[in-house]
């Protein structure tokens, strides 16, 4: 089946804010503080999202004796990234800058890599979501770092709820990933 491109052009005449921009705003943090803390929360947001689209894949593809219970994590998770990726990229807009957007765009600006359309096992899957948690945790730790040295707290705590919310599901996932399981291998019956 032919896959059908529509092109849909903006009626609007004017940019309002370009990408990449930041302005002043009522919260008064020096636009050079702001800069740094937005091209953060945006590298934060992007990889965000990466995992938000790979967790929704798992989501959906889990197959298996243990389908049901983490076909409901993966959904749990999903959620999480998402409601955190809301904060991130509302944060940003809030010290002034323009919050990323676009599948393109995110996967450009994450440090993590997509998984790709293939489907794998889901122990494989998990462990590929693991590791992109453990970039993820690196990463904000490194942001609220910076952003308590630049003396943006309200950003620092947000990062440090993120943090607490990926570390938890790194945990988890940790769990799902032992080799105690009640499912037997055929091999080993």
């Amino acid at each position: 089946m032919a896959r059908v491109v529509y092109d849909v052009m903006s009626t609007q005449k004017t940019v309002r804010r370009q990408a990449g921009t930041v302005e002043e705003t009522a919260l008064r943090i020096e636009p050079e503080k702001a800069e740094q803390i937005v091209d953060a929360l945006n590298t934060d947001l992007a990889a965000t999202y990466v995992l938000y689209h790979q967790i929704k894949k798992h989501h959906w593809n889990v197959e298996g004796a243990e389908f049901r219970d983490l076909h409901v994590y993966l959904g749990d998770i999903a959620a999480d990234l998402e409601e955190g990726a809301d904060l991130i990229a509302e944060r940003a807009q809030a010290i002034g800058g323009v919050p990323l957007s676009g599948g393109a765009t995110f996967e450009e600006h994450a440090p993590i890599e997509p998984e790709g359309e293939d489907v794998y096992d889901i122990r494989t899957s998990l462990e590929n979501d693991l590791e992109a948690f453990g970039t993820i945790i690196e990463s904000l730790r490194d942001h609220i770092e910076l952003a308590n040295e630049l003396g943006d707290y309200t950003t620092e705590e947000l990062l440090r709820d993120t943090l607490e919310t990926a570390e938890e599901h790194a945990h988890h996932l940790e769990h799902y990933l032992e080799d105690d399981t009640l499912v037997l291998d055929s091999a080993t019956r």
